[in-house]
């Protein structure tokens, strides 16, 4: 599989591949707006990519807009500073700017928003074990993640990959039944945010709520280094993911159309977010109920 490719300009962060046809700025260095805007641009006309998608400030709108690019989602107050962070997107096919699936990602939303703030629906099973990965883990999470996605946006089927990721700034968090893993998400630190992502659960155990488990466990860890905000970017047509997430006291903040290759297509991704700054949310820092089973 074709994995995109890093650029690196200046403090800025731009990924790009054939894989999900894009050009993605993750990161937007302090007064580089116009140079970063000419390397998508230049990217996307020599590639042939129909999509640029761009996470930046919201101070650093107005250069992003005036380069034609419209806002898909906000999330207020990311950064140290208290700006919002936009993500803001310029199609370059309009087959790219519309859906196929509009009417299931409504009906995904709607159900999510139904069930807002609801909690956890059960326990973890006695016989389960949450804990934060270490290096060890990496062969058994590779083979959760090949098991359970087609395909994926980074190479996380890849062991190394995972290695690397936790020496960086991603923390992982698995769910073990009689020694065997079960059930995986990451939490990935930027700026002064954190992007809780790449949940898998093994289709034997998708009612069993791990997923809400391991998010709890996410947002604790990340309160106890002083993370302010949580945010995710989960497949719109996928019930299971938003409905956990607006559960889990989650607000939504829109939707990033034709996106991201995922589960073997390119799919549309709704953003969802929750400040962290108090512990007052729906979903306790300890969700079992049982402090042996999280070991952060």
């Amino acid at each position: 599989m074709t994995q995109d490719r890093i650029q690196t300009i200046g403090h800025s962060r731009i990924k790009y591949g054939p894989l999900s046809d894009r050009v993605y700025l993750m990161r937007l260095g302090d007064g580089q707006a116009p140079l970063v805007i000419d390397a998508m641009q230049s990217l996307a006309r020599a590639e042939g990519y129909t999509k640029l998608i761009a996470k930046i400030p919201d101070k650093s709108a107005a250069a992003f807009t005036d380069a034609g690019f419209e806002m898909e989602a906000r999330i207020p107050d990311f950064y140290a500073d208290g700006d919002a962070a936009l993500f803001m997107s310029r199609f370059r096919s309009e087959d790219r700017r519309g859906p196929s699936d509009a009417e299931r990602i409504r009906k995904v939303l709607e159900a999510a928003l139904r069930r807002a703030d609801a909690g956890i629906k059960r326990p973890l099973p006695d016989d389960c074990e949450l804990t934060l990965m270490n290096p060890d883990h990496a062969l058994p999470m590779a083979n959760l993640y090949g098991r359970v996605f087609e395909s994926y946006p980074f190479p996380i089927f890849d062991p190394a990959y995972i290695r690397r990721t936790m020496e960086e700034n991603f923390r992982y968090f698995g769910i073990f039944r009689n020694a065997s893993l079960i059930a995986l998400a990451s939490a990935e630190r930027s700026e002064s945010g954190v992007e809780m992502t790449d949940f898998a659960t093994a289709s034997a155990y998708r009612r069993a709520s791990l997923a809400a488990h391991l998010l709890a466990a996410m947002e604790a860890d990340a309160r106890q280094n002083g993370v302010k905000t949580a945010f995710t970017i989960a497949r719109a047509v996928s019930y299971g993911i938003n409905i956990m997430f607006a559960r889990c006291g989650y607000t939504f903040a829109g939707t990033l159309v034709n996106n991201t290759n995922i589960s073997g297509r390119v799919q549309s991704m709704n953003i969802w977010y929750k400040p962290l700054a108090s512990s007052n949310g729906t979903v306790s820092d300890n969700p079992s109920g049982n402090s042996s089973r999280h070991s952060p």
